[in-house]
């Protein structure tokens, strides 16, 4: 059994304080959320507050069943648009690495030319407006649909690092692509395609700017955007009782803006732990072999 020396206690203390000093942000975050307005108006940010309260939360989840709403549309878009995206890419991707594909490198070209140039706004809402996307939940689904470029090359890198004799041995055995794509390369690139995943999911369930351009229905309003809604509320309440409008309301501003934080990034914080191993060695794989 290896000793533990003097060098090891190091780096295992140099780690905890790191990740200490990681966590202490996230920790005030939570605290702040459930401070009371005044405390934190007299005192300031506090990781042990003098007094609680709630009334952020209350603020955010008792505004009738919008906000609950909104979270399973979110949850919903989330969910099927990463997969539909994840599909798309790396059935992109499988056609690309294969070396037999005729002008490949010409589509490639084309993917990479889209990284360096885009059409525009105007060019991308009247495509949306031809789509007849708007006020359904399709506007929510299908702009950020088609894949980012960038992750379609992180996968096709991958699947160039797959052996060739693996494609080759199964066309042998009368497999067709379809079959070659979904029971090998698809499996053998799960670390890669959970990395692009998460890059997926997190534009989904941070996306708010489809909702102002194509959404005027409050009832498929996703959650970033109802909460940007209700921030914004808040701050006009502010500014009301600065101007001696709204005497002896205390408006959760500050607590406010750090539940909004724990409600949105909450999710994504408790699913990445389990997407980290791949996470890391999809990118790590993806970026340097192909």
């Amino acid at each position: 059994m290896k000793k533990t020396n003097i060098f090891d206690w190091l780096n295992y203390g140099f780690i905890a304080i790191t990740s200490l000093l990681c966590a202490l942000p996230m920790v005030l975050m939570v605290m702040v959320s459930i401070t009371d307005e005044r405390t934190i108006q007299k005192y300031g940010y506090d990781l042990l507050p003098k007094m609680y309260s709630l009334d952020a939360y209350k603020r955010i989840f008792t505004s009738g069943d919008m906000i609950v709403r909104s979270y399973i549309l979110t949850v919903l878009i989330t969910v099927v648009g990463t997969f539909l995206a994840v599909l798309i890419t790396a059935m992109a991707a499988f056609a690309l690495s294969n070396k037999k594909v005729r002008y490949r490198n010409g589509w490639s070209l084309y993917f990479f030319f889209t990284m360096l140039f885009n059409g525009g706004l105007v060019p991308w809402y009247l495509i949306n407006r031809a789509l007849h996307v708007n006020d359904s939940i399709f506007a929510l689904l299908i702009p950020n649909l088609l894949f980012n470029a960038f992750n379609m090359f992180l996968v096709r890198n991958y699947m160039n690092s797959l052996p060739d004799e693996l494609r080759e041995s199964a066309i042998i055995d009368g497999a067709r692509d379809t079959v070659i794509a979904f029971k090998i390369y698809f499996p053998l690139s799960i670390p890669v395609l959970a990395a692009v995943g998460l890059f997926y999911g997190m534009g989904y369930w941070n996306d708010w700017w489809n909702a102002i351009m194509l959404i005027s229905d409050r009832k498929l309003y996703p959650l970033q955007y109802m909460l940007f809604a209700l921030q914004s509320n808040m701050n006009m309440m502010t500014d009301l009782q600065k101007g001696g409008n709204m005497v002896g309301v205390i408006v959760p501003q500050e607590s406010l803006k750090m539940a909004t934080v724990v409600v949105t990034v909450g999710p994504i914080i408790m699913l990445y732990p389990f997407l980290q191993r791949y996470f890391i060695k999809g990118l790590i794989m993806g970026s340097v072999k192909g």
